[in-house]
């Protein structure tokens, strides 16, 4: 039961207001104070970007608010996410000025705009990933005016406004604050003003400039595409907090600020649960195919996620699992009608018996079974009972096991799958998490 409130817990929070289809974006509202100031942060944009999404991402799933709010939104541009694509339909930071109503783009444009004109929200900033490293002189190929990476975009140095008024002055905080925590020399911020009101009509268009012009506080972060991932989200997290720090929100996170440890959290408790949670893929080290999935068609995009950038799309011959712009694995599913009668099963896990819920990971260390119940059949995906008889009432260890029919590509996570009749009733994952047994089949 720990386990899958621990889940319905994790999914609750990452995703307080999940998109009405798999590919809109999701507004999370982080915090509850509402005498304190509002920041929104928005990533992806621009799909081909993944620090700045996955930088919002981690907000949403690691942080935790304790005084102010923070409204993020990981994935405004999630098809172009999940294609890596500046924009699957050009270029959305182009598209606040003017957009014709056929644009594809157009109806997120619009929400973006109502959120962003709210009157809760304070600040507004934009999370990018640009080329190079900017510098306001010219050091080199990849250190010129001309890029864009590992730099604060401001548009102008002020705007009337009570609190954050001095977009000058913030930015520089921002950039001092950076610098101060710089994995390298080389790697230096600088303010960047693109001095838009006076003539950047490229900028005219951009979010940032539109909030700008609704009386908003604005600023975009990038950081350099010259970086792996867990690098430049390192970096937005690093001048992100700076505004928090500065709007006077406080917070607090469950991971230390560098790569390594960014990167463990970013792909740690990755879940994705169908049905009320009786179905879980557990998602950490997954395999490229899942085959054999149960699944109903009429419930299929019916799904909760752990994280905000996990979504799952039609596919030609099933579903597609993305994590931001990774494809984690695939499922070819087998179509079942649902039975709701069976909320939990009885295990024996290590030489004690248990009820388990359905949708939980339970932990073996060296044998489990499953015990027999009217009116259900079990299934072990990738064990053989002795005579090809009942796979229930039957003591089964990781060599009993087929390797090739495990979740994970590390062969220690086991699908037990529950049916009445034709009728299916639920799944439980087995986790082996002794890993003395090396998988070689």
């Amino acid at each position: 039961m720990r386990l899958l409130l621990s889940l319905i817990l994790v999914i609750a929070t990452a995703v307080s207001a999940f998109a009405q289809s798999p590919l809109d974006f999701s507004l999370h509202k982080l915090g509850n104070d509402p005498a304190g100031p509002t920041i929104l942060v928005i990533g992806g944009i621009q799909g081909d970007e993944p620090g700045g999404f996955s930088a919002a991402g981690m907000l949403v799933s690691h942080y935790n608010i304790t005084k102010g709010n923070v409204w993020v939104v990981p994935n405004l541009n999630f098809l172009s996410i999940i294609k890596s694509s500046r924009g699957s339909y050009g270029d959305m930071n182009r598209k606040f000025a003017a957009l014709d109503k056929n644009d594809p783009d157009y109806q997120s444009v619009q929400r973006i705009k109502e959120i962003i004109r709210n009157d809760q929200i304070d600040l507004v900033l934009n999370l990018h990933d640009g080329s190079g490293f900017y510098n306001p002189k010219y050091i080199d190929r990849l250190h010129n005016p001309r890029y864009w990476g590992q730099c604060v975009i401001i548009d102008q140095k002020n705007i009337e406004h009570p609190l954050f008024g001095n977009l000058d002055h913030m930015a520089k905080i921002a950039v001092e604050k950076a610098n101060s925590e710089l994995l390298k020399p080389s790697d230096k911020f600088h303010l960047k003003n693109t001095r838009t009101r006076e003539g950047d009509h490229e900028m005219e268009k951009s979010l940032t400039y539109y909030a700008i012009k609704h009386g908003k506080p604005a600023f975009g972060i990038e950081a350099s595409k010259s970086f792996l991932t867990p690098t430049r989200t390192y970096y937005h997290l690093s001048v992100l907090e700076s505004f928090l720090k500065q709007a006077g929100i406080t917070f607090s996170r469950d991971f230390t600020l560098n790569p390594p440890a960014i990167k463990q959290a970013m792909f740690s408790q990755v879940k994705l649960a169908l049905y009320g949670g009786k179905l879980q893929l557990e998602l950490e080290n997954v395999r490229k195919y899942l085959n054999y999935i149960p699944m109903n068609k009429n419930l299929a995009n019916k799904f909760e996620v752990s994280k905000p950038l996990l979504t799952m799309v039609d596919a030609p011959n099933g579903y597609k699992i993305y994590y931001g712009n990774r494809n984690l694995t695939n499922l070819s599913p087998q179509f079942f009608e649902f039975d709701d009668s069976l909320s939990t099963l009885r295990f024996t896990v290590d030489g004690r018996m248990q009820e388990v819920d359905m949708g939980t990971i339970v932990d073996v260390d060296s044998h489990f079974s499953v015990s027999s119940q009217d009116g259900y059949r079990f299934n072990i995906i990738g064990f053989v009972a002795p005579n090809k008889g009942s796979e229930c009432d039957v003591t089964v260890r990781k060599k009993d096991l087929v390797p090739r029919f495990s979740l994970d590509k590390s062969g220690r996570i086991y699908r037990v799958e529950a049916y009445k009749g034709d009728k299916f009733s639920g799944m439980v994952l087995v986790r082996f998490t002794n890993n003395n047994e090396v998988a070689a089949r």
